[in-house]
């Protein structure tokens, strides 16, 4: 849910935080990234008349790894911390329920976004909840999308 906690749309002027950086604000845009990536490739399959691939957003919600330990601010992991003592935090097995659900279910929604649908999508029972429109910003993904492309030299022919 990362994605929605920061300025909503791609720093194209900055995008490697080179100024003005904050781990937050950057951790959130990456979110944003992924998720755009996906529906920009949603559509771009959809277009191809080469491929059954199927591609979907989905996240883990608010699951105990390592990742804050290891990477966040002290305030950050004592914040985290906190909260793993509470029922706004699962396990990491369950925070890979979502990936699972994506990988095997059948006749899933690929504009859906899947994770957690309990407590603000942190933890729960796993199925498509709201995605806010700026994770679907055409625009900004195909720019994103043409960017990737020139910056890695790796291009995807979906003819």
């Amino acid at each position: 849910m990362g994605y929605d906690m920061g300025i909503k749309t791609i720093k194209f002027d900055d995008m490697n935080w080179d100024k003005d950086y904050t781990a937050n604000k950057a951790y959130s845009q990456s979110k944003l990234a992924q998720i755009m990536s996906v529906y920009e490739l949603q559509d771009r399959l959809e277009k191809s008349w080469n491929t059954n691939v199927k591609v979907y957003a989905c996240h883990p919600g608010s699951s105990r790894t390592s990742l804050i330990k290891s990477s966040g601010s002290p305030v950050m992991r004592f914040i985290f911390w906190l909260m793993t003592l509470s029922p706004l935090t699962q396990s990491a097995e369950k925070g890979a329920y979502s990936q699972v659900m994506c990988a095997v279910e059948e006749n899933l929604d690929q504009k859906g976004f899947y994770g957690p649908t309990g407590r603000n999508n942190w933890v729960g029972p796993v199925w498509a909840h709201e995605i806010k429109p700026h994770a679907k910003n055409k625009e900004v993904s195909k720019r994103l999308w043409d960017i990737s492309e020139k910056e890695t030299s790796a291009t995807w022919d979906l003819r």
